[in-house]
C-alpha cells in the first residue's frame, strides 16, 4: 500500500483531517482502514461509516490512546482473521455486509489490515471515499470512481494470483460482485 491510489495528505494527523474535511464533501460511505488514520477522524469529529482496525501501527501494537480513541458507540462489531499481506474471505463477507448496510460497522482485523483499501475502493459506491494511511507520510485520500475501482481490480487479480489458497475463485466472485 506504499503506491499512491489517490491524494496524499502529508504532515500530523490533526493538521491532515483539518485539510481533507474542506475536501471531503459528502460521500456517499466514508470508509476508514488503519488506527492512526481512523483515530484522527474520529478526534475530530468525523465519524467513518466503515472503519477498519488491527490495534497495530507501523508493524507493532498501537498505543493505548489510539486503541481507545478508534473505539466509538453505535458501530456494529465485527472481528475478522486476514493475516498479513494477504486478503481473506472473512474480510470480504465483513466488507460486503458493511457496504449493504446503512449502519455503521467497526471491523477489527486479527492479523493485518493493511491491504484492507483495495477490496474497500472495489466494493465502495460510487461518491464514496477511502481513506488509509501511509506510514511516515500522511494519510490517503481515494474518491471512489468507475476507473478507480477497474485499476485496483488489475492491482488485486495480481494479489489473489500470487496467494497460495484453494479458495481463489470464491475470493474473486466475493469481491468482483462489486
Amino acid at each position: 500500500m506504499r503506491k499512491q491510489f489517490g491524494v496524499l495528505y502529508e504532515g500530523p494527523g490533526d493538521v491532515i483531517v483539518n485539510k481533507i474535511s474542506k475536501d471531503l464533501g459528502n460521500p456517499t460511505k466514508l470508509i476508514s482502514v488503519g488506527d492512526v488514520t481512523t483515530f484522527h477522524l474520529l478526534k475530530s469529529g468525523i465519524v467513518p461509516d466503515i472503519l477498519i482496525i488491527d490495534d497495530r501501527t507501523h508493524r507493532g501494537p498501537a498505543s493505548e490512546k489510539v486503541i481507545k480513541g478508534t473505539k466509538y458507540s453505535g458501530f456494529k462489531e465485527l472481528e475478522v482473521y486476514n493475516p498479513p499481506g494477504t486478503i481473506t474471505e472473512d474480510l470480504l463477507d465483513a466488507l460486503a455486509d458493511a457496504m449493504s448496510s446503512d449502519q455503521r460497522y467497526r471491523i477489527f482485523v486479527k492479523g493485518e489490515e493493511d491491504l484492507a483499501a483495495l477490496p474497500a475502493i472495489i466494493m465502495a459506491p460510487d461518491n464514496s471515499v477511502v481513506m488509509y494511511g501511509q506510514p511516515d507520510k500522511g494519510m490517503m485520500f481515494v474518491r471512489i470512481t468507475s476507473s478507480k475501482k477497474l485499476e485496483m481490480k488489475q492491482i488485486m487479480d495480481q494479489i489473489i494470483n500470487e496467494q497460495e489458497d484453494n479458495q481463489l475463485d470464491s475470493i474473486r466472485r466475493k469481491l468482483y460482485g462489486y
